[in-house]
Formats: C-alpha cells, sequence, structure tokens
C-alpha cells in the first residue's frame, strides 16, 4: 500500500465506501491520443505523488484555455516519486513534477531534477512559501500542516482533555494512544519528526523521542495505515473498530471527515492538538530534458492560477499559496488555523536529514 502524503477525496471516500468524481479529477483529464511529446504536442505530462487530484471541470478549462490535455504519471508516496524521478534525471518520464515538499526539496535541488522558470503570476504567491527565489527551480503551489489528530469521541468518553503540544503527548495519560508514521517511508512522518527537532533542538529531539517510545507510540509505514486503520477517529478506523484515538495527519483533515460523511455532521469528530504542528509547502517544476517544455510552463503557470488554487481545498485538502484565492466555506469552518507551526529551514534540512533519519531509526523502531 502506499503512502500518499496528505488526506484525499480518495482516502476519504475510500474509507467510507462512496465515490466521488472530484477525487478522480486528473484521470478524466488524461489524453488517450499518445504519451506526449515533442515541440508540438498537445499533451503535457504531469509526474506527482499519489495524492495529485482535481476537478475534472477545472482541468478541462485549463485544455479549453491553453490547448493542452494533461496526463498525470502517479508514483507513489512523496519519497518514492522523489527518488524515481532522480533515477530517471535528464531523461524524465514527464514534463513537470507536482509534490516535491520542503522536508525533500534539497534532494531535488542537489540532482538537478529541474529546469529555472519564472512562472506568470509568481508575484502574488506568498513570499514566505518561495524557498527557491533566487533561481526559481521550483514554484510553491500549496501549504499544509501536519499536525496530531484526535478523536473528540474518545475523549469525551474518557473526560480527559486532548493532548495539545508535544510535551504533553509524553505524559502518562496518553500513554499507548498516538500512531505514527515511520520517518524512513512516510512524509508525514518525517514532518512530524522536524516539528520535534524544531521544538527541542539537536540537543533534545533524541531524549524526547525515547520518552515518547516509552509511552507506547506505535509506528507503522504508511500515512494510510496509521489514518484509515489504526485511528479510532477516522471513518475507517471506525470500520476496522481502531484503538489509537491520536494520529500524526494534518490540520485540514476534520473537513474531509465532515465533506465525505453521510448525512454531515453538524461539527467534525476530529480536532488539532495546534502545539505539535509542522508547516509543509509544495512545490512543482519543469523538470529537466522535459520533451514538452512549452506545455509544462503552462501548466505551471494554471497551477498558480485562482482557478486551480480555489480548487485544491477540496480535492487535495491543502492551502492555497496565492494571494486572494477564496477558502470554501466546509474548509474553513471545520479546519484548524495554526497560529504558530513549527518550521526548518531548507539548509538546515539538507545538511541533517538523513543522520536524523537514521539516529530516529535506531532509537524508534530498531
Amino acid at each position: 500500500m502506499s503512502n500518499t502524503r496528505r488526506m484525499t477525496a480518495v482516502a476519504i471516500a475510500a474509507a467510507l465506501g462512496v465515490s466521488t468524481l472530484a477525487a478522480c479529477g486528473s484521470d478524466s483529464s488524461d489524453s488517450s491520443a499518445g504519451s506526449g511529446g515533442g515541440a508540438k504536442s498537445k499533451t503535457v505530462t504531469l509526474v506527482s505523488h499519489d495524492s495529485w487530484a482535481a476537478s475534472p471541470a477545472v482541468m478541462k478549462a485549463f485544455t479549453k484555455e491553453t490547448g493542452y490535455t494533461v496526463k498525470v504519471l502517479k508514483s507513489g508516496d512523496a519519497g518514492e516519486a522523489v527518488n524515481k524521478a532522480v533515477l530517471t534525471k535528464g531523461s524524465p518520464q514527464g514534463d513537470v513534477f507536482f509534490g516535491v515538499d520542503n522536508t525533500l526539496l534539497s534532494r531535488a535541488l542537489d540532482n538537478g531534477l529541474f529546469t529555472p522558470y519564472a512562472a506568470k503570476g509568481l508575484g502574488q504567491v506568498d513570499a514566505d512559501t518561495q524557498l527557491d527565489k533566487a533561481k526559481h527551480r521550483v514554484t510553491p503551489i500549496d501549504s499544509g500542516d501536519l499536525c496530531v489528530n484526535y478523536d473528540k469521541k474518545y475523549f469525551a468518553d474518557k473526560k480527559l482533555a486532548p493532548p495539545q503540544t508535544f510535551d504533553d503527548l509524553i505524559k502518562p495519560q496518553y500513554k499507548n494512544l498516538l500512531v505514527t508514521e515511520n520517518v524512513a517511508t512516510s512524509s508525514p512522518g518525517l514532518g512530524f519528526l522536524l516539528g520535534t527537532v524544531a521544538r527541542y533542538g539537536d540537543d533534545g529531539w533524541q531524549d524526547y523521542w525515547k520518552k515518547l517510545k516509552a509511552n507506547g507510540v506505535q509506528v507503522v509505514d504508511s500515512w494510510e495505515q496509521a489514518y484509515n486503520e489504526d485511528f479510532s477517529g477516522s471513518a475507517g478506523g471506525k470500520k476496522a473498530k481502531a484503538d489509537r484515538p491520536l494520529v500524526v495527519s494534518y490540520a485540514s483533515s476534520p473537513p474531509a471527515e465532515v465533506l465525505y460523511a453521510k448525512p454531515q455532521p453538524a461539527q467534525a469528530p476530529t480536532g488539532i492538538s495546534t502545539g505539535t504542528c509542522f508547516r509543509q509547502i509544495e512545490f512543482a517544476g519543469l523538470l529537466d530534458g522535459a520533451k514538452n517544455p512549452a506545455g509544462g510552463k503552462a501548466l505551471i503557470d494554471f497551477l498558480i492560477s485562482k482557478k486551480f488554487q480555489e480548487d485544491m481545498p477540496l480535492t487535495m485538502f491543502v492551502n492555497p499559496v496565492v494571494k486572494g484565492a477564496k477558502l470554501p466555506e466546509i474548509y474553513t469552518k471545520f479546519g484548524t488555523t495554526v497560529p504558530k507551526p513549527a518550521t526548518v529551514t531548507p539548509d538546515r534540512i539538507a545538511a541533517n536529514r538523513e543522520q536524523w533519519i537514521q539516529s530516529w531509526s535506531s532509537l524508534v523502531v530498531k
């Protein structure tokens, strides 16, 4: 089972046993007439992690505006997709790569995956998300916050306040309640580790994880397993009779639980521990060696258009990065705004990521 990096319409719909066209928007816009390539090609190929989703109407609008049809090639979880792109660099599988985030950005840039391109409309993109603004090798597309989610019913039934901070998670009353993802195989897991690095520093994060392990944290390979199978607050977890009321997921997970529930509840069944959040930013880039660079540039321009940016919240459950993009009511009503998410600079991640992963693996899973 592949590890998608976030709560998507696909994941929630599957957990609830319903279908949704929005979740398959990219597939409905795929071209059936060839694989693209060449200067005259009218197909542009987007390489992405498995969580790509877009409304069919929005992708049809791109085709109408530009003449290009999008073919989507999904390549597993974010880490797996980046690794595949590295292996095929110079002769890429597509024209544009979407889904490298700030936890993995240096790996992509150090391997020269992208051709610089300053997208049209970049001036409307939040400056804080432009982590490669000197060279424009990647363009910010969305942001989201990785946070511990909690099962409201469990804590209400136990008359126990849900945890709100990293410090809370190591308290005795929360023993054996948390499930998280493996740092080596999951970008949500890696983001959660980086949150603890930001909170406790190089000298303190390992001691924190020792305490978290002693407090019964469960580690699984993927977000799907953690959220849909082991977390008691999710639709899938309820069906599976899961026993972990705390999970590492996203601040935008509660709106997804509401959107696909039938009937829709008046309140989200899950909440967010806002003191455990790490800010994640996703990027797209024009792949070096792209066969259709003109189409690739047009697609990147479109990804930061308001039309696409306003579609993302209820297809991929992420935040727009373009100023003035409107959020759907269900997203703002049931989502959580995180005032001060943890961050780690790209340079620091680049210098320490592999060492952190190795140390964490030795400490927690071996």
